[in-house]
């Protein structure tokens, strides 16, 4: 019959409750209460993190209302790659111009002036051009002892040459041909060291001048690097 009548059976079961003296219990009210608003202008409360603002900052209430906390907006995979890639490009500039200062303060301390730079540009050079100079004397007396053996080898034109004449030849041949490598290799090397040296000038001049250390860019030769790809958000929908 109550579940013909309810509304009967819940007044009588109230009725009974309230003669038995047994006191009503109250429910337990949250500890803390979460809210926000949407970002349609919805405000939401719950009693925990409230999932429509998983991406909007969130305040945390005590029970009479007053502010607890404030939860940040949980950061998506591509914001968080973004954050790191953010503070790894803050620390290379960082790495970057301490590198800066020490190498700008080393070349004033080696260099406090410039005579002392073109001292040292021209000790380098001339380290090259000594070095070619042997090169040179060694190639010389190459030319002449190739030219003893191509007398030898005129005693058997229309013949085999012998064993040991041939291989003295293809000898000379190939210490010849070292030592115009090297005379070629120190002629690059020479103007590799002063475009160097040109490079250190032009930014010491500056720093002379009253530039500080560290303000005119990455050191020369400073490995520069590369920014890593920025990732794009997945799709929601797959097309099928």
């Amino acid at each position: 019959m109550c579940a013909m009548r309810s509304w009967l059976c819940v007044a009588a079961l109230g009725a009974l409750i309230a003669s038995s003296g047994v006191p009503a219990q109250p429910a337990a009210s949250p500890q803390r209460i979460y809210t926000c608003t949407t970002p349609e202008g919805r405000r939401l409360t719950s009693d925990r993190p409230i999932p429509e603002c998983i991406g909007r900052e969130q305040r945390l209430l005590r029970r009479d209302g007053t502010e607890h906390a404030t939860v940040p907006p949980a950061q998506s995979l591509q914001d968080k790659a973004a954050a790191e890639l953010k503070a790894r490009e803050e620390e290379a500039k960082r790495a970057s111009l301490a590198d800066a200062i020490r190498h700008d303060r080393n070349l004033l301390s080696r260099f406090p002036r410039q005579a002392r730079h073109d001292a040292a540009r021209q000790q380098a050079l001339d380290d090259l051009v000594k070095a070619a100079q042997v090169s040179e004397q060694r190639l010389k007396a190459l030319t002449k002892e190739r030219k003893v053996l191509d007398d030898e080898a005129e005693f058997y034109k229309g013949k085999a040459l012998p064993v040991k004449l041939k291989q003295q030849i293809d000898a000379n041949d190939a210490a010849a041909e070292a030592q115009r490598l090297f005379i070629v290799q120190q002629s690059e090397e020479k103007a590799r060291v002063n475009g160097r040296y040109d490079v250190e000038l032009a930014r010491l001049k500056k720093l002379w001048g009253g530039a500080p250390p560290g303000s005119l860019g990455p050191a020369p030769g400073a490995k520069v690097e590369e920014p890593a790809p920025q990732l794009t958000p997945a799709s929601s929908s797959t097309t099928r």
